[in-house]
């Protein structure tokens, strides 16, 4: 599912406006970043929870030349889903 498809699919369940679903899906991709950025913890109960994991400094291998190279220190966004939507996967 692509970004349109959603907003319609929120748009149908909702029942409201495609273009009210696109901002309310923007402002809420929106509030997520900004709280990731700031190294905050994004809950959203039976869904699951967002949050930034740093990386320390590692060695890795150049698969092509087989040389050693630094890798970076880096922050990554992890995502851990809910019990509800772990069920509903399953």
């Amino acid at each position: 599912m692509n970004k349109t498809e959603l907003v319609n699919a929120i748009a149908e369940k909702a029942g409201i406006s495609k273009v009210d679903a696109k901002n309310a899906l923007d402002a809420a991709v929106e509030a997520i970043s900004d709280a990731l950025v700031n190294n905050d913890k994004v809950a959203l109960i039976g869904f699951g929870t967002f949050a930034t994991v740093e990386k320390a400094a590692r060695q890795g291998i150049n698969p092509r030349t087989k040389e050693t190279v630094e890798i970076a220190a880096r922050k990554v966004v992890k995502f851990k889903p809910g019990a509800e939507l772990a069920a509903k996967v399953k």
